[in-house]
């Protein structure tokens, strides 16, 4: 593993454990067995791999949000999955994004919010795409729901997350609260 990575993950745990503000780079290099100096010849700072964390998460996102299948209720059912299972699996790292976003300094902050509006437009697409009658608003607000419940994994006590089943339940909540554009159009 190099050093980098160490680091990075070191900072992710402690971020995690203790908030952004809670952690110095003293601390992220003891935990990985460098001084705090040595670990500015890796990062400019705790900004800086606050930064490179929430890239690399949305770098993971963005690329998998890309259309993949003509078929829109299969693109946007593997979309919904690939979501799950990364929330699931880096649970810690998404909620150190919900916890610390607003931590990010410019210029990362603005470079991260346009990649964040690049994701929530990819997802926005996908889901006008299987509910083309839906409206901009309602697409914009299922999209954000959609997105919010299943960041909401990284609260859920540990006994709830020991489900077997927990992705697929996931999957299929999402899916159906989905649905629900097209209950909205019929009322319309």
């Amino acid at each position: 593993m190099s050093r980098d990575r160490e680091i990075l993950d070191a900072a992710a745990a402690l971020f995690y454990e203790k908030g952004f503000h809670g952690v110095g780079v003293d601390e992220i290099g003891e935990r990985i067995g460098i001084s705090g100096p040595a670990l500015y010849r890796h990062f400019g700072g705790k900004d800086e791999i606050l930064a490179t964390l929430l890239n690399e998460t949305i770098d993971e996102l963005i690329t998998a949000a890309a259309a993949v299948y003509e078929d829109p209720q299969q693109d946007l059912e593997r979309l919904i999955r690939h979501h799950v299972e990364f929330s699931i699996e880096h649970r810690h790292l998404i909620n150190v994004y919900q916890r610390e976003v607003r931590s990010l300094v410019d210029p990362w902050r603005r470079q991260y919010n346009r990649r964040m509006q690049q994701y929530a437009s990819r997802w926005q697409e996908a889901i006008g795409r299987c509910f083309p009658s839906a409206s901009d608003d309602h697409v914009a607000a299922a999209t954000q729901a959609a997105i919010g419940l299943i960041h909401s994994v990284t609260y859920w006590p540990p006994k709830v997350l020991k489900a077997d089943d927990l992705a697929d339940f996931l999957v299929r909540l999402v899916r159906d609260g989905l649905s629900t554009l097209t209950h909205e159009m019929s009322r319309a």
